[in-house]
């Protein structure tokens, strides 16, 4: 095989493989848009505990989880424009722990920040949890 169509090849597939990854594998969003209540979604939500779980275990070294999550809102919406190129949304939530503790949730949605500017990224914060400040004192950085 020559080198122009082994890079035609290879070319093509890098065009076509992102299309046969299903979007909950690749984009943690799975398709989800602000329009829907994106701070309410069940695909976050999932992701979010899901998350929380394999951090408590590995990071914090307890075995904690997320038991059930309240009172989903909208904080703050950013939307994308000319100098902001990438969508943020911010939430905040009550997540009540397998501890029995009610805690502050604040996560962030961002829509155009995956590889090549395609996908989307979520961060949380479960206030108190955070012993390292990793998004500041009290989640400063998600709010």
């Amino acid at each position: 095989m020559t080198r122009t169509r082994a890079a035609c090849l290879l070319f093509s597939l890098a065009i076509l493989l992102p299309g046969a990854i299903p979007a909950a594998a690749s984009d943690p969003l799975g398709g989800v848009s602000y329009t829907e209540g994106a701070c309410r979604s069940r695909a976050i939500l999932g992701f979010i505990t899901s998350d929380f779980g394999y951090r408590a275990h590995h990071y914090l070294k307890t075995d904690i989880a997320i038991a059930e999550i309240r009172d989903m809102h909208l904080n703050r919406l950013e939307l994308r424009d000319e100098t902001h190129p990438v969508e943020r949304e911010y939430c905040r939530a009550t997540a009540i722990t397998t501890d029995g503790e009610t805690r502050a949730l604040w996560y962030l949605i961002e829509r155009g920040f995956g590889f090549a500017g395609i996908g989307s990224n979520i961060e949380f914060c479960v206030g108190g949890l955070d012993p390292w400040y990793v998004y500041g004192a009290q989640c400063a950085s998600l709010r």
